[in-house]
């Protein structure tokens, strides 16, 4: 049985620094480039094209740089599933989610500098609906059933697997896939192209979290019983 440790040169300190700048960065990203893009242009199909390609193309660099250090998350339904699958400590899990949010929040603030807008704006962008539930749960099922198959079959392509899918996911979910509780809880602050009104926005976590689980118990399944699974050590 193969085994593989994960991230045993790094102490928690370095984890969560690494978590916490990488989802700024990603959220400044989101963010930002939704701002640029209604700067820029009128035509909201080229708005959200803008905004998916920035989002991939910044997807692929972040895991690429920090995964090695903090496995990359980003995104609080990630952290507790890999709890669940014993890839990372239980006692990590909350300061993960804590830095993960805290940096999401962040990213929102550094954007709006960034554009000389105030540091926090309430969204009014109401986003609700079984539509966009449902669209939510697919894109965090397919998020986690990436990254879980990933890690075990192509570890190396991980990053682009996930800025791929997620590059899809902008398109062909009615929700342009949030697919992460901490992002969505910092696009509520902006009230620019990518936000969500705050009151939308505890229906998107369940629904993400719901499609993290079952993504989690399929993979469960389709692995059950193989010899050459990959232990994790942390």
């Amino acid at each position: 049985m193969k085994k593989v440790k994960l991230m045993l040169e790094y102490n928690l300190i370095q984890r969560l620094i690494a978590e916490f700048i990488g989802t700024t960065i990603l959220v400044a990203t989101v963010v930002g480039s939704g701002i640029m893009a209604t700067n820029l242009t009128a035509d909201v199909s080229l708005q959200l094209l803008a905004n998916t390609f920035s989002t991939g193309a910044i997807l692929f660099v972040l895991i690429s740089v920090f995964e090695p250090i903090s496995g990359a998350h980003f995104n609080p339904t990630v952290s507790i599933v890999f709890v669940l699958q014993r890839m990372l400590p239980t006692r990590h899990v909350l300061p993960y989610i804590f830095f993960q949010i805290s940096g999401g929040v962040a990213g929102t603030m550094i954007a709006h500098l960034m554009f000389g807008m105030d540091i926090i704006e309430l969204s009014t962008k109401v986003r609700t609906g079984s539509a966009l539930w449902f669209s939510e749960f697919i894109a965090t099922f397919g998020l986690v059933m990436v990254i879980l198959l990933g890690l075990r079959h192509s570890k190396s392509t991980l990053p682009a697997l996930v800025a791929s899918y997620i590059t899809a996911a902008y398109w062909f979910t009615a929700s342009t896939s949030f697919a992460n509780p901490a992002v969505t809880i910092a696009r509520s602050l902006t009230n620019s192209f990518s936000s969500i009104s705050p009151n939308n926005i505890f229906a998107f976590i369940l629904a993400q979290t719901s499609g993290a689980f079952i993504a989690m118990l399929v993979i469960i399944i389709l692995l059950k019983n193989n010899r050459s699974k990959i232990d994790f050590e942390v």
